[in-house]
């Protein structure tokens, strides 16, 4: 029979502070998944456009069932994204939040943080068959939740500062894209940043090939 013993000298402070940490970092990753959710089903749009609701008026605009309304509207409250007045039994999203989790051409657009966050997730087994068998993981190995997500996030960075700051911070660029420069788009993702370059700086039709490769 085998004996587990504690550690002789083990601080019950320290321990019950590591244990409400672990606690708080498995309800981060479980509201990563609400957050994802919300998201794709148009929740927070809809509190957004219509101020307070009950669950039952979350159900009514966006199609979902009232039961998974209230759950998801409960544990949003209690995370601090969303607000709850007990008097009305109605729940909004502050308008710090509404930017956050609605606004796409804000640079704080959040979402897109939360879906790398799922796939990465998602991932986790193969991560874990990879680390035993001590192989790679390919950016093409990803579930498309990192993919869409990575380009969802960084987009509103891109957008809000690429081609106002970014680029004209290097010398002689702007103008050299503006007379039409080849430009190699390697690894880029899903191709934010060209189709947002092309789009602000040439003055003729584009075409954008993508070929992907293992």
């Amino acid at each position: 029979m085998t004996t587990i013993q504690e550690p002789s000298a083990v601080d019950q402070d320290k321990l019950m502070s590591f244990v409400f940490r672990a606690v708080d970092e498995v309800g981060a990753t479980l509201n990563t998944a609400l957050v994802v959710m919300g998201d794709k089903l148009g929740l927070y749009q809809a509190m957004a456009d219509a101020g307070p609701l009950t669950p039952a008026g979350l159900a009514a605009r966006t199609g979902i069932a009232e039961r998974y309304a209230q759950e998801w509207l409960c544990a949003q409250a209690a995370g601090g994204f969303a607000d709850y007045d007990p008097a009305s039994g109605r729940y909004s999203l502050p308008p710090e939040q509404t930017v956050a989790l609605t606004d796409q051409s804000s640079p704080f657009y959040l979402p897109g943080f939360f879906q790398v966050a799922l796939g990465s997730v998602l991932d986790s087994p193969r991560v874990t068959d990879a680390a035993r068998a001590g192989t790679g993981i390919g950016w093409h190995d990803h579930v498309p939740d990192v993919h869409e997500g990575c380009e969802r996030f960084f987009r509103s960075a891109y957008n809000a500062h690429l081609v106002t700051e970014w680029l004209p911070a290097l010398d002689g660029v702007v103008t050299k894209l503006r007379h039409g420069a080849a430009v190699a788009d390697v690894g880029c993702g899903h191709g934010a940043p060209t189709l947002l370059m092309a789009g602000a700086l040439t003055q003729t039709p584009f075409n954008i090939v993508y070929e992907a490769r293992p």
